[in-house]
């Protein structure tokens, strides 16, 4: 990596690094569950047509996937 990068580099770089803070974050699994949440949910909306099943999955999936992260965070305090 060079020292002294030009600022265009610079500005990409420190905007991806922003949007990857942003959406990442401390939990990287749940920006995987909101992706994989809201690819389920355009499946079952566009292929399959069923706007009332996506109504009610988006929140119980939503609602899963937070205590998973939960859990999974609690877990990890007891042991350390």
């Amino acid at each position: 990596m060079k020292a002294h990068a030009s600022w265009p580099v610079r500005l990409v770089r420190g905007f991806a690094t922003f949007w990857w803070d942003f959406l990442v974050g401390d939990t990287p699994e749940l920006f995987v569950a909101v992706l994989l949440i809201v690819g389920v949910i355009s499946l079952v909306s566009l292929v399959g047509h069923l706007n009332m099943l996506a109504v009610v999955l988006l929140p119980m999936l939503s609602v899963v996937a937070l205590g998973a992260s939960v859990l999974r965070a609690w877990r990890s305090s007891r042991r350390g």
